[in-house]
């Protein structure tokens, strides 16, 4: 029976990285509908229809891949797989999916596939950084309440996701990236700020295949545990790194470093008042993916000799702003409901019978907080105020940062009562 739950997780990495090859390929059909479509003549309409649709089906395609994935790998631990970082990134870039399939059946516009598909992409590629293999569910999330909380907050997650996508699409539409005044160029650095972000998540990734692609590995390890033989519980403080250590643990002490660039030990160390879990560790990862989100942006600026924003916009003037702008409301004012039982009312429950309370300004707990806030406060200045455009496209572009530093950012800087989720 063993043997057989092994063959059974195999082939659910394997339904994975076809869904996620898929939904690659998907990303460069819808490339080609909206790129291509200047050199189709006078059937442009048609160019674009018929690669959006290739580009829709390969999506649904990849969607049923990527649902097999779920199923087998449920079927294999025995519980739903949304139980760590790895589980739950996956499943929510299969939910950003199945988002963008209601939402592109409604409106029929390949540029909302050419913007998703990568926001899927990177998220699934962001799951690959953790540990992927089938692990036993901590004492707390034995509980029904693990499949109803994290998939309906998920799902909220991944219709905000959607809204960022046709916020930032309407950005790059309506901001004049070639007026010189002053109100003009604060825009032009808000959505190439918000790009620039897009590529340190990239980078993040990146960073991290590479390196672990190379086999690079440093180990750090309090003094007390470097004097003598590690027993068992000093092993478990040994700290392990697979991006070169730029920044050390504080006060620890070299175990083993591969050497890179030249570079044969940590330049700095933390400080002290990072008593965080894992506090060094996270601080290395923060300033690598600045480093390569920086490198990464500046490339892409040599290759093109114009702001990324600049050289995006001319791809969508084709399009009805106000179209845009009302895909990404319809699919917040989808998601916020959504979010709020997941989030907010079921996570409360399950925390009432987990740790005996229903708030404990748990970092994640404060953050789902925040963004909730801010995602009723948009509703509320949309509908009350008539924010609509450009000031209701920043506010869902922001909105989603936050859901993505909750995510991913939280991650790496706090430590909280949700770090059994396969992050330390």
């Amino acid at each position: 029976m063993s043997s057989f739950l092994d063959t059974v997780s195999e082939w659910s990495s394997s339904y994975l990285l076809i869904a996620f090859i898929l939904y690659c390929l998907s990303f460069f059909l819808f490339v080609l509908s909206i790129i291509g479509s200047k050199w189709s003549g006078n059937n442009e309409a048609q160019h674009k229809r018929n690669y959006g649709k290739w580009g829709f089906l390969t999506a649904i395609i990849g969607f049923v891949g990527h649902l097999l994935f779920f199923f087998t790998r449920w079927y294999a631990s025995g519980h739903i797989p949304t139980s760590n970082m790895y589980e739950f990134m996956t499943f929510l870039g299969m939910m950003i999916i199945a988002a963008f399939i209601v939402i592109y059946a409604i409106y029929k516009t390949p540029l909302v596939g050419m913007f998703v598909l990568p926001i899927a992409v990177l998220i699934i590629s962001y799951a690959a950084v953790f540990p992927s293999e089938v692990q036993p569910l901590v004492p707390s999330l034995k509980s029904n309440w693990l499949k109803i909380h994290v998939t309906t907050a998920a799902a909220g997650e991944a219709f905000f996701a959607i809204g960022f996508a046709g916020g930032l699409m309407h950005l790059l539409r309506t901001v004049d990236f070639r007026s010189k005044g002053k109100a003009a160029r604060r825009e032009q650095r808000g959505v190439e700020f918000t790009l620039f972000v897009i590529l340190i998540l990239a980078a993040f990734i990146l960073s991290i295949f590479s390196f672990n692609a190379g086999g690079y590995q440093a180990q750090f390890a309090p003094p007390a545990a470097s004097d003598t033989a590690a027993t068992k519980e000093q092993a478990v403080k040994i700290e392990t790194y697979v991006l070169p250590p730029l920044v050390k643990p504080y006060g620890a002490e070299t175990l083993s470093m591969t050497p890179f660039l030249g570079m044969k030990k940590p330049l700095l160390e933390a400080p002290y008042w990072m008593k965080g879990v894992s506090a060094g560790r996270k601080l290395n990862t923060v300033i690598w993916s600045l480093i390569g989100g920086a490198i990464l942006y500046g490339v892409l600026r040599l290759l093109i000799r114009k702001p990324i924003g600049a050289a995006i916009s001319p791809a969508l003037q084709s399009l009805e702003a106000e179209d845009i702008d009302e895909i990404s409301y319809r699919a917040i004012a989808i998601g916020y409901p959504v979010f709020t039982l997941g989030a907010l009312l079921f996570a409360m429950i399950w925390a009432d019978q987990a740790w005996g309370q229903f708030w404990g300004w748990d970092p994640k707990e404060v953050w789902a907080l925040i963004t909730w806030l801010f995602y009723a406060a948009y509703l509320h200045l949309r509908l009350s105020r008539g924010w609509v455009g450009k000031r209701s496209s920043w506010m869902s572009v922001i909105g989603f940062l936050i859901v993505m530093f909750t995510l991913v950012g939280v991650n790496l800087i706090i430590a909280g009562m949700h770090s059994y989720a396969g992050v330390d």
